[in-house]
């Protein structure tokens, strides 16, 4: 029981960190220029923190994980995504939704599987770290390594943040951000 309370005590702390680097990235860019729209953006934005986390429903009682055949899947769908994204003059968005569209045909191959039926979320997920720009991801590795960082991200959080829009997304945006911080720390 321990070892799953530290889990989800891993996976909350570290969407707060993000979270908490988000805005104060924010305060330290727009502060020269705005003081009076940064402060308030901040209050509204700490204060919605807040009561999400005090007031919703966000995590179930029970802790269930999700299958590492399944979270292996988001670096091979961060890989096609940015290999799309880079070598063809597609686009982002466009490379986003090729890679999404292909992962929503795995369900077919099997329908009763929940193997097959998880694995385009965990695609999906992938492919929003593909998306990010050259300026942000500069390679083929720096993507693999927010891949694995977001697999293991989405095997923990498979019953927190439950019915919040936007976790796949959130969970590529975290494993970005700390994978950003781990390469401009070396």
């Amino acid at each position: 029981m321990k070892k799953h309370k530290a889990a989800r005590f891993l996976m909350t702390s570290t969407v707060l960190f993000v979270q908490v680097v988000f805005l104060l990235m924010i305060i330290k860019e727009q502060y020269e220029t705005n003081h009076f729209a940064t402060i308030i953006s901040v209050l509204f934005i700490t204060l919605m923190l807040i009561s999400g986390y005090k007031y919703l429903d966000l995590h179930h009682e029970e802790y269930v994980y999700e299958n590492i055949s399944v979270a292996i899947w988001v670096p091979v769908g961060a890989s096609a995504c940015y290999l799309l994204n880079t070598s063809t003059d597609l686009g982002s968005v466009l490379s986003v939704g090729i890679t999404g569209a292909f992962a929503s045909f795995f369900p077919s191959i099997d329908k009763k599987s929940e193997y097959y039926n998880n694995v385009p979320a965990a695609i999906y997920c992938g492919a929003f770290i593909g998306m990010s720009a050259l300026k942000i991801a500069p390679s083929i590795g720096f993507v693999i390594a927010a891949g694995i960082l977001a697999g293991l991200f989405l095997m923990l959080a498979k019953n927190l943040f439950v019915g919040i829009g936007g976790k796949l997304g959130s969970i590529a945006f975290g494993s970005m951000v700390i994978v950003t911080l781990i390469h401009w720390l070396l």
